[in-house]
Order: structure tokens, then C-alpha cells, then sequence
């Protein structure tokens, strides 16, 4: 009797165990594929998180936040500019060199400028980088942005409270 009972007790358990696996696993697929779409949904083609405001740089083959990790160039027009959509931004290799990678607002693909030695302007097409004073950007001879040269964005304006 104590067998039949034992043997009741675990059949009855492993089919409890397998009713219950049957009603979850589902539900965790869904979420699952709920996680992954939604990981995978703001990436661009390669895999930086655009919504976090991470870009491709081509030139040190990673994801970076532009918005902190590049110079800023602001339109040479508006130097109080605080739309961050309309500044250039300039991220240069990790290993030095005479390259820098441009990117230009509303466009998605960067630009690589090469320099021919150092002090000389960085090009581009008729595009030029130039270190003077921070830097400047040149299309022809009209000049389109210009930074003080110090990485992320400039602090504008004052922190105290007004009455």
C-alpha cells in the first residue's frame, strides 16, 4: 500500500510539473520576443542604441554619444545656439593622427577628413577643419561653424535663481 501510494504521489507530481511548464513557457515566449523587439527596434545597422543618442563613428568603429564625447562646432551664425540639432559635431581617432570625422546636423552618414601633416587643415571635398582658436568649418571660403575646441556641450547662460 505504501508503494501504490508513493508511486500515485510522484506520477501525480510529474504530471503537475509538466501542466505547469505547458501554461508558462508560452507566456515567457512572448515576452521574450516582446524584449528582443523592443532591444532591437531603436538599433541602427550597427547596433548603436540611437535613442540613447549613440552614433556610428566610422572612423573608430564604434558606437558613440556624440552629444558628450565629440567637439562641438555651432553655427557660425548663432553662437548661442542650444538646439543640439543644428551643431556640427567633430570626433577625432583614438590613436591620433591626421583623420577627424565630421558630422553634420540632419544627416545620418558622417564624413572623414584627412590632413596632409599636422597644423594643416583637416579636408574634405571643399570642406576644411581648421585649428584656430578652437576650430573652425569652411565650405569654399564662408565659414559654417565654429568651437572653442573643448569636448561636450558649451554651458550657456546662468544657474542662479532669478527673482
Amino acid at each position: 500500500m505504501k508503494n501504490s501510494l508513493l508511486l500515485l504521489f510522484v506520477v501525480f507530481n510529474l504530471v503537475s510539473c509538466k501542466k505547469i511548464n505547458q501554461e508558462i513557457e508560452p507566456e515567457l515566449v512572448k515576452k521574450q520576443t516582446f524584449i528582443d523587439t523592443v532591444e532591437n527596434s531603436d538599433k541602427d545597422a550597427n547596433g548603436c542604441l540611437t535613442s540613447a543618442g549613440y552614433v556610428w563613428s566610422q572612423l573608430n568603429k564604434e558606437c558613440v554619444k556624440i552629444y558628450q564625447s565629440a567637439i562641438i562646432l555651432y553655427p557660425h551664425a548663432n553662437q548661442t545656439n542650444e538646439d543640439e540639432t543644428l551643431n556640427a559635431y567633430v570626433v577625432f581617432s583614438k590613436e591620433g593622427g591626421n583623420e577627424a570625422e565630421i558630422f553634420f546636423p540632419n544627416t545620418e552618414k558622417s564624413n572623414l577628413f584627412i590632413r596632409k601633416t599636422e597644423g594643416q587643415p583637416w579636408k574634405y571635398q571643399d570642406w576644411q577643419l581648421i585649428p584656430w582658436k578652437g576650430f573652425i568649418l569652411k565650405k569654399g571660403e564662408e565659414i559654417k561653424f565654429t568651437g572653442d575646441g573643448e569636448f561636450g556641450p558649451k554651458v550657456t547662460g546662468s544657474d542662479k535663481i532669478e527673482n
